[in-house]
């Protein structure tokens, strides 16, 4: 299916590219979330009538994450977790948790912007985690888990 993309769309395109994806990536995911919609000719052509002021909404949009990105940048998030002896932990530390985390710090940040590159986390100790606040800004963060000991 050909579509136009209305936003930045990681490994898809950027704003205004028209791009041929799967039928289902597009009815399920791109159309019902706002970020593309069908090529039609009458569809290029509002895009195009539109497209100053979608290009306005993206850079107020990157500018916001950019900003985001800056207070996040080198934070420390320190997680209390139940713990053994030798500093396995008992379950995990997610990508929800780390988020939850950073919302109680005053960050606006998804579980979806955590990306944790080996898994959730086992261990006790720091843990360096990647934030991308948009497709344009990922920053570090370090997560420091804590073992509460039973």
């Amino acid at each position: 299916m050909q579509i136009i993309l209305l936003e930045k769309v990681g490994n898809l395109g950027n704003l205004g590219d028209v791009v041929k994806v799967k039928d289902g990536f597009a009815r399920n995911f791109l159309i019902p979330t706002g970020q593309a919609r069908r090529a039609t000719a009458n569809a290029i052509k509002e895009f195009e009538a539109r497209r100053a002021e979608l290009e306005k909404v993206q850079a107020e949009k990157l500018a916001a994450a950019q900003a985001l990105g800056e207070k996040l940048s080198g934070k420390t998030v320190s997680l209390t977790q139940k713990a053994g002896v030798d500093g396995r932990l008992f379950g995990s530390v997610t990508n929800a948790d780390i988020a939850e985390a950073l919302k109680a710090a005053g960050y606006d940040v998804s579980k979806q912007q955590v990306r944790l590159s080996n898994g959730p986390l086992k261990t006790t100790g720091e843990h360096a985690v990647s934030v991308a606040v948009h497709t344009d800004v990922v920053v570090d963060v370090t997560v420091s888990v804590v073992g509460e000991t039973v």
